[in-house]
């Protein structure tokens, strides 16, 4: 028994964690980040490749694709909270369907979470294709894209949920395994 407290309490930490890393990610503005290299004389003060390099969130751009993102990871916040409450419900129950389902249901969230970052990471390179393609390639030559903290957040939500779901689906393993006698010595 206290082992499936341990699994349990695991999963609810892993869970909060999860919600937390989403959380401040979806809020954050380091998803992309644009850094053009300066060719100019730095001692002149900022030059405009300082000025052209940016970084982005969620909630600046609104594109079909982008927009796909905006729904699906807060999505994935309010998903994780309900999963939260049946891990929570199961547990006190103790009861291993439940147990099962609130697994399942961690792991197919943090797959969503997955679909959302990995969406965004395609749109990303998507519309710097476009761009390049519009502009040219010598225009963007100079322009390093990367992804920020805020996806690096998001990623860890997504392990952080899964670990969840694996530690709840140990957890109903462990309740529905039947237990052995304790065979008495005389």
């Amino acid at each position: 028994m206290a082992r499936l407290g341990a699994l349990l309490l695991a999963a609810a930490l892993g869970a909060l964690l999860s919600f937390a890393l989403l959380a401040a990610a979806v809020a954050s503005d380091y998803w992309y980040i644009l850094e053009v290299a300066d060719a100019g004389n730095r001692s002149r003060g900022p030059g405009l490749a300082e000025q052209l390099s940016s970084h982005s969130g969620l909630w600046r751009i609104c594109e079909a694709l982008h927009r796909t993102v905006m729904v699906v990871l807060p999505l994935s916040l309010v998903l994780l909270v309900c999963g939260w409450v049946c891990g929570l419900l199961s547990s006190l129950a103790r009861s291993a369907p439940l147990l099962l389902f609130t697994g399942c249901y961690f792991l197919l969230g943090g797959a969503l979470t997955l679909a959302g970052i990995s969406v965004y990471i395609s749109y990303s390179h998507l519309a710097f294709a476009e761009t390049a393609r519009q502009y040219g390639l010598q225009h963007v030559q100079s322009v390093r894209v990367s992804f920020g903290w805020s996806v690096a957040l998001a990623w860890g939500s997504c392990a952080s949920e899964a670990l969840s779901g694996a530690l709840l689906l140990t957890a109903a393993w462990a309740l529905s395994r039947p237990v052995a006698p304790h065979s008495v010595v005389v």
